[in-house]
C-alpha cells in the first residue's frame, strides 16, 4: 500500500504535466509549434542568465532567512548546510511535489543535529509567511486586472463554493483530532503529541525572533527576486518585450499558483502563463514560448545546483 501511495504521488502530478504538454501540442499547428521553437532557440540568453542569477539570489536569501527562525530555539546551523538543504529541497519537489520540505528538514537534521520536528515547524512558519506574500500579490493582481483574472478563473472552473467546503472540512478535521488527543493517551498518541509540540515550537519561533526586521527584509528580497527573474524573460521574446509590470504580474501569479500542481510546474506552467499573456493580445506562440523559456531556465538551474548539492553536502561535512 505504501509503495502504491508513493507511486501515485509521483505519477499523478507527472501525468497532469504530460496532459498539459499534450494539450499545448494538440492546440497548435505544426507551423505554430515551429514558431514557438524558433522563439525559444533565438531567445536573448543574456536575459535568461540574468533570470537564473536572480533565482540563485532568492535561494541564497531563503537559506539565510531560515537561520532567523532557528535562532530563538538555540540553533545556529552553518550557512553552507542551509543552502545545500534548500537546493536539495527544490530538486526533490521536481520528483514529488511538496516532498522537498520534508527532505530539507531531514537533511539539516542529519548534519546539524537539530530535531526534525523543530526544523519542519520552522519551514511551515516560513511557508506561511510566503503564502501571505503570495496572497498579497494575488490581491494586487486582482486589483490591477480584475476583469481579466476573474475571466481566467472562470475558464479554469475555480469554484468559491468548493474552496469554502474544503476549508470547513479542514476545520472539522482539526476539532476531531483535538478531541481524540484529549480522550486517549496511548504511546502512539503521546509520540504524536511530542512531535506536534516540537512542530508548534518551530512555527511559533517567528514570534520570538530577535531580528524580525532582517527576516522581513529577506522575505521582501526573495519575492523581488522572484518577480525580477520572471520579468526579465519578457525581453527574450520580441512580442512580450513591450509588456509592463501591471501586465506581467497576473501572469507571474498564475504561474506561481501552478508550480505545485505538477512536478515543478511541468506542462501546466507554460500553458497557464501563455494563456494569461494571451489576454493582453500576446499570440499563443509567443506566450507559450515565454513560459517554456522561463520554466526551462529555472528548472535546469535547480537540476544542476540541486544535483551538485547531494555531492557537496558530505564533502563540506566530512569532519562530522
Amino acid at each position: 500500500m505504501k509503495k502504491l501511495t508513493s507511486f501515485l504521488k509521483v505519477i499523478i502530478p507527472l501525468g497532469v504535466g504530460l496532459f498539459f504538454i499534450f494539450l499545448t501540442f494538440n492546440s497548435t499547428s505544426s507551423e505554430e509549434r515551429e514558431l514557438i521553437y524558433s522563439y525559444i532557440t533565438s531567445a536573448d540568453y543574456r536575459f535568461v542568465l540574468l533570470s537564473v542569477f536572480f533565482g540563485i539570489m532568492s535561494h541564497l536569501s531563503r537559506a539565510y532567512r531560515w537561520k532567523f527562525l532557528l535562532a530563538p530555539m538555540g540553533y545556529n546551523p552553518r550557512f553552507i548546510n542551509s543552502i545545500l538543504a534548500v537546493l536539495i529541497a527544490y530538486i526533490a519537489n521536481l520528483g514529488i511535489p511538496r516532498s522537498g520540505e520534508i527532505l530539507r528538514a531531514t537533511t539539516l537534521s542529519s548534519y546539524e543535529k537539530i530535531p526534525f520536528e523543530k526544523l519542519f515547524g520552522s519551514i511551515i512558519a516560513e511557508r506561511l509567511i510566503d503564502l501571505i506574500v503570495l496572497l498579497s500579490f494575488v490581491f494586487l493582481a486582482l486589483s490591477l486586472q480584475y476583469d481579466l483574472i476573474w475571466e481566467f478563473l472562470q475558464e479554469r472552473q475555480v469554484s468559491p463554493t468548493w474552496l469554502l467546503v474544503g476549508f470547513l472540512v479542514l476545520v472539522l478535521f482539526f476539532f476531531c483530532l483535538r478531541f481524540l488527543f484529549k480522550q486517549y493517551n496511548s504511546p502512539f498518541i503521546s509520540k504524536i503529541k511530542t512531535f506536534l509540540k516540537g512542530l508548534a515550537e518551530g512555527i511559533l519561533s517567528i514570534k520570538s525572533m530577535p531580528k524580525k526586521g532582517a527576516f522581513i527584509a529577506h522575505t521582501l528580497f526573495i519575492w523581488v527576486m522572484y518577480i525580477a527573474m520572471f520579468y526579465v524573460i519578457k525581453w527574450t521574446v520580441p512580442e512580450t518585450s513591450s509588456l509592463g509590470l501591471s501586465e506581467m504580474l497576473p501572469a507571474f501569479v498564475i504561474g506561481g499558483l501552478t508550480i505545485s500542481a505538477t512536478n515543478g510546474g511541468i506542462g501546466i506552467y507554460p500553458f497557464s502563463v501563455g494563456l494569461m499573456l494571451s489576454t493582453y493580445g500576446i499570440s499563443n506562440e509567443s506566450g507559450v514560448a515565454f513560459g517554456w523559456i522561463m520554466w526551462t531556465a529555472q528548472t535546469l538551474m535547480i537540476l544542476v545546483f540541486g544535483s551538485l548539492s547531494f555531492f557537496v553536502l558530505p564533502l563540506v561535512n566530512r569532519k562530522k
